[in-house]
């Protein structure tokens, strides 16, 4: 960042000094920890000189917090792939069970959402497409703000949801299937040339909530890239300009995406794992009946507290992820 020529290239250089300001964040966290430590120390050795028993009830709750931030922070030092400090692109889809199954992606759409915002970082609503009767058919999401990927990548995949359904008259139990796919946002970091005779174009009048004049015009827009038969949408803003900007930038990351997975020969997997949202392709459970669990498939991580997770409460989920996915 102290050569003479750094700002030449401003693009680059902003995106460098993000990342010192986020690795000297990381060493404050450290820093702190640590005269955090040696702090509840003392006053731990005072406390059994003294046999203060509320000063040692304080010092146990201390390294109770304490832990748990150390375990975060050290989470966050294996987000070091090559593009987990990148923002995010991310869809949501119901699948194998009706309409509980896109009531099941509404629900996963306002978890994610909520972990979003919890976290600080900026959520822009590019598409969400409602059900007929209930739940939505899909929802698109650009992501941004610290290491969004690197966090977000831990979600990927299916996601079953078991509960008595408030759809079924019998009110019997069932299962539901939906998942979350996450790109990394590459649009303004790598070159992908789209050729207009590519793509088809297609305009419609806005479904569900919107504005004033969201809901009357055919102000939505539709990309289909042919050769490769990524579809996206945009219909949140106003203006079918507007929506069809946005739709562009959607495409572009989707298909840096798919060029980068194909330069790691990977794109034959992620085609197989998109291609079924039903039994035994789930990451995780949330169980609501007959008793009140998550459980990853993957980490065996889980807690009883699943109204804390459908908050947005992720974060022993994704630590326990990315410590699992390190020593895999």
């Amino acid at each position: 960042m102290y050569a003479a020529n750094f700002w030449d290239a401003p693009q680059a250089a902003a995106k460098t000094s993000a990342e010192a300001a986020r690795l000297q964040k990381e060493l404050d966290r450290g820093e702190n920890l640590k005269i955090e430590l040696n702090d509840l120390g003392e006053l731990g050795e005072l406390a059994l000189t003294e046999k203060d028993t509320d000063e040692l009830a304080e010092v146990t709750d201390g390294l109770i917090k304490l832990t748990e931030q150390a375990e975060s922070l050290t989470a966050q030092t294996l987000l070091s792939g090559e593009y987990d400090d990148e923002d995010a692109i991310v869809e949501i889809h119901p699948g194998a069970g009706g309409t509980d199954s896109a009531d099941w992606a509404e629900m996963l759409y306002r978890m994610y959402y909520r972990f979003c915002e919890q976290r600080g970082w900026k959520v822009e609503l590019i598409e969400l497409t409602p059900d007929d009767i209930a739940g939505i058919k899909s929802a698109t999401l650009a992501v941004r703000g610290e290491l969004v990927y690197g966090y977000l990548k831990s979600e990927i995949g299916v996601h079953r949801l078991v509960r008595l359904s408030p759809f079924d008259s019998s009110h019997k139990r069932h299962t539901s299937f939906a998942a979350l796919y996450a790109y990394p946002d590459l649009s303004s970091d790598i070159e992908v040339e789209i050729v207009p005779a590519d793509l088809r174009i297609d305009v419609f009048r806005a479904s569900g909530h919107g504005g004033q004049s969201v809901n009357t015009t055919d102000s939505a827009v539709r990309i289909t890239h042919k050769p490769t038969g990524i579809v996206v949408s945009c219909q949140n803003e106003r203006s079918q300009h507007a929506n069809k900007n946005i739709a562009m930038k959607v495409l572009k990351s989707r298909l840096a995406d798919l060029y980068r997975r194909q330069r790691e020969e990977e794109l034959a997997k992620s085609k197989a794992d998109k291609s079924h949202i039903g039994f035994g392709a789930q990451i995780r459970n949330y169980v609501l009946h007959p008793y009140q669990l998550v459980k990853d498939a993957r980490t065996a991580q889980e807690t009883g507290n699943i109204q804390a997770v459908l908050d947005g409460d992720l974060d022993q989920f994704i630590e326990a992820y990315l410590r699992w996915s390190h020593k895999q």
